[in-house]
């Protein structure tokens, strides 16, 4: 049978190398669980023998019942009906159902509320795959951060309300946007008022994914004389009669997933937390896990672009010979492979050290910390640290991940060639889904400019070094000399913008600033890799060997002090086009 798992071995590669037993620890609390529970793990074996078993369920549902729907999914879309409700494709309806089923839409929930309390990492992963299936049905099947949000926050009574039911199958949607505020949520206009103790949400949100779903956690002005963020709050609304779908959005791809344009007639609301934290609380924590589900939405789109290249490159001839066997195409597909591996090892990095930071915060609230001050301090150093270390990697991962997808995307029609440009393969689809990626949950350009403070401040040196402090064997280690000769030059770079005034000179050189970076910190996970795989050994000189001129260049072009593209703008750019 068919396995979006079981096929791909950097997946599975990745699955036994990376510290699972550790999360598995975290999330089960030394499994605790298991005397209430007797489906919860007793140990970490069998916690990992749980996971891989789940993936491998994923997997055969992605393959076996969601890439086959995903041409007809792509051209039916969904529909708006009359009476305001919206009608999911067939293939995006019965793949909610088998996930269901197969209780896999409680992801990372605890058990009390009919959760399989996977870690993060693990979850990560179920995105990837069911993203190779079908980029769409990913946007609601990996909105399961909305009940996170509401575990993470809500009073007990609303996570008893809606947490079994997200469980069970009951879908939802962040409602953040509106025509005025996209990124700039501060400027969030939608209202939430109290009257007579009750909570009421009054206005229009806009580009909500799965703004049709039954769960809406709304960010709303609560406070009328707070004109930024801090007069925000969250809030939870049923989809119910004061909640009107007044459109659907026509878009370039994911068509599956309904994009909707939503008025809150007064609608009835409920408080999630505390007034005044939801855009700097709430929605930050929210987002940093939204940004990491759509890096892995990237990789799955990724993956299944290089995968119809790599077939067609190995079975299409001319000249009598493979396409495959053209440097120029070989040079192309080992490109792809190196890109998608590399957003896949950051990826999966970051979704690693969030679990771990989620650790050690549970780890300071729980009471044998309270009675043990070294180990509560213990826990807070670890959280500090890998608290940094997210702030960095989330967004990074994002924007690579996203940007790879485009990247391979269009590079698998190049391999394809004319026929890569018609519909009869799939790969014009996923360039059409890779460009979403690269703008909702924050664009490239913000994630550039949220990861480059971690890069000016020192955050990735330390990132770096957390990775690559220790003996490496003779054989990685000239990899790993490598790797320091690139950190010193990042190091030059960061003191030459450093000594510059003003903001303009790391502004214009944020992205290359980014990309020395995260080049730095993939090569240090792959030589971590090559200690276990010859062909991660592989795979690592030859990253090393494409990204170390990159960084050098990089790096020249920053000690430049060029600023002409700020300086001369109007003359480089030309005028604004005056229409008539």
């Amino acid at each position: 049978m068919a396995n979006f798992y079981s096929d791909n071995e950097d997946i599975k590669f990745l699955f036994g190398h990376m510290d699972i037993a550790r999360t598995a620890g975290i999330m089960e609390e030394n499994f605790r669980f298991h005397a209430e529970f007797d489906y919860a793990p007793e140990n970490s074996e069998d916690a990992i023998d749980n996971y891989r078993r789940i993936l491998e369920t994923v997997g055969q549902i992605a393959a076996e019942e969601v890439a086959p729907t995903a041409e007809d999914t792509d051209t039916v879309g969904n529909a708006l009906n009359e009476d305001g409700s919206v009608t999911y494709a067939p293939g995006i309806a019965n793949a909610l159902k088998r996930l269901s089923q197969a209780d896999m839409m409680g992801f990372t929930l605890p058990y009390r509320f009919g959760g399989i309390n996977c870690p993060n990492l693990v979850y990560t992963m179920s995105n990837e795959i069911i993203s190779r299936a079908d980029a769409a049905l990913m946007n609601i099947y990996g909105l399961q951060g909305i009940a996170e949000t509401i575990n993470a926050f809500a009073s007990e009574e609303i996570k008893q309300q809606y947490l079994h039911g997200m469980s069970s199958g009951w879908t939802g949607a962040m409602v953040l946007t509106e025509p005025d505020a996209g990124s700039d949520l501060q400027a969030v206009k939608t209202r939430a008022y109290q009257d007579e103790g009750n909570w009421f949400v009054h206005g229009v949100k806009r580009f909500i994914t799965n703004g049709c779903g039954e769960v809406l956690l709304v960010l709303a002005r609560t406070e009328p004389d707070i004109s930024d963020g801090r007069g925000l709050s969250l809030l939870v609304v049923d989809r119910g009669e004061t909640v009107k779908i007044r459109r659907l959005e026509h878009k370039l791809g994911i068509n599956g997933s309904p994009t909707c344009e939503i008025f809150f007639d007064n609608s009835p609301a409920q408080l999630i937390g505390d007034r005044q934290r939801g855009l700097i609380t709430y929605v930050m924590s929210l987002m940093n896990g939204a940004r990491v589900g759509i890096a892995a939405q990237s990789l799955g789109i990724g993956e299944a672009a290089y995968r119809a290249a790599r077939e067609y490159g190995h079975s299409r001839k001319q000249f009598g010979v493979t396409i495959d066997t053209f440097p120029a195409v070989r040079e192309l597909l080992v490109n792809m492979q190196l890109d998608i591996q590399a957003a896949r090892a950051l990826t999966y990095h970051a979704s690693f050290c969030v679990d771990i930071e989620n650790g050690a915060l549970r780890g300071l609230e729980s009471p044998a910390a309270q009675d043990d001050k070294d180990l509560r301090k213990s826990f807070k150093q670890e959280a500090r640290k890998t608290g940094r270390f997210n702030k960095v990697l989330t967004p990074m991962s994002k924007y690579y991940a996203s940007e790879m997808s485009m990247r391979v995307s269009n590079d698998a029609i190049a391999v394809l060639g004319g026929s890569g440009y018609m519909k009869d393969y799939a790969c014009e689809r996923h360039l059409r889904d890779s460009r979403i990626t690269t703008i909702y949950e924050g664009t490239s350009q913000l994630q550039i400019l949220a990861a480059v403070a971690g890069v000016t401040s020192g955050t990735v040196k330390a990132i770096i070094e957390n990775l690559i402090d220790r003996t490496w064997p003779v054989e990685i280690q000239p990899l790993v000399d490598q790797i320091n000769q690139g950190a010193e030059l990042l190091d030059e770079c960061v003191t030459f913008i450093k000594d510059q005034s003003g903001a303009t000179h790391r502004d214009l050189y944020a992205r290359k600033l980014v990309d020395m970076a995260l080049y730095l910190i993939v090569a240090a996970l792959f030589c971590d890799q090559a200690l276990a795989s010859e062909i991660k050994h592989s795979v690592a000189r030859r990253w090393l060997a494409w990204r170390m001129p990159e960084i050098r260049m990089n790096a020249e072009m920053i000690r430049s002090g060029d600023t002409q593209i700020v300086e001369e703008f109007e003359i480089l750019a030309g005028g604004v086009p005056v229409v008539e």
